[in-house]
């Protein structure tokens, strides 16, 4: 395993151009507007937003997700043994999709736990909206379809009560508050 002050530069370097990457993209999606979702419906956001795809809401399947630009890395968890790969899109960007105008995201999961993730806390590349671990889509079992994930590894401050606790999993709408 690599001495942490050895991979620092890279990662930084990594996530500096990850952000920059998106920032270009999600200008571009902004530009086109939303499409509709041709598959499940993974993601439901409203509130504060000025794109939608149907009645007010914007809705994302996976092919839309995946359509975005993403981010991958690899870190541990508090609920995962090892170190995982998560691919998924930054939380920013699908935010800046839909035009949120709001500081907060009230994040909610399947068995309706919610947090609330202020906009400071909207990094240009972490968290993400994880949809892949390891490689493969995350089953309802496995803490997916989607899971707000950070780079708990790069950095310490990604390693704290309130990190984690917005961390959630099985994520499947958002409320910008208005």
């Amino acid at each position: 395993m690599m001495d942490p002050i050895e991979w620092e530069p890279c990662v930084m370097h990594n996530w500096v151009a990850a952000a920059v990457a998106v920032a270009f993209t999600v200008s571009a999606v902004a530009a086109e507007g939303l499409s509709e979702p041709s598959g499940d419906v993974l993601l439901t956001i409203r509130g504060d937003i000025a794109e939608t795809n149907g009645d007010g809401v914007a809705r994302f399947d996976r092919p839309m997700l995946e359509a975005m630009p993403s981010i991958t890395f690899s870190t541990s968890t508090i609920w995962t043994e090892g170190t995982q790969e998560f691919t998924g899109v930054p939380l920013s960007a699908i935010l800046d999709s839909v035009g949120a105008a709001g500081d907060t995201a009230l994040a909610t999961a399947i068995n309706d736990y919610a947090v609330q993730i202020p906009r400071d806390d909207w990094g240009d590349a972490a968290p993400i909206v994880a949809y892949e671990m390891n490689g493969a889509p995350m089953s309802v079992r496995d803490k997916g379809p989607l899971w707000i994930v950070y780079p708990y590894d790069s950095d310490a401050t990604y390693r704290s009560e309130v990190i984690y606790a917005r961390s959630i999993w099985q994520l499947d709408r958002i409320v910008i508050d208005e």
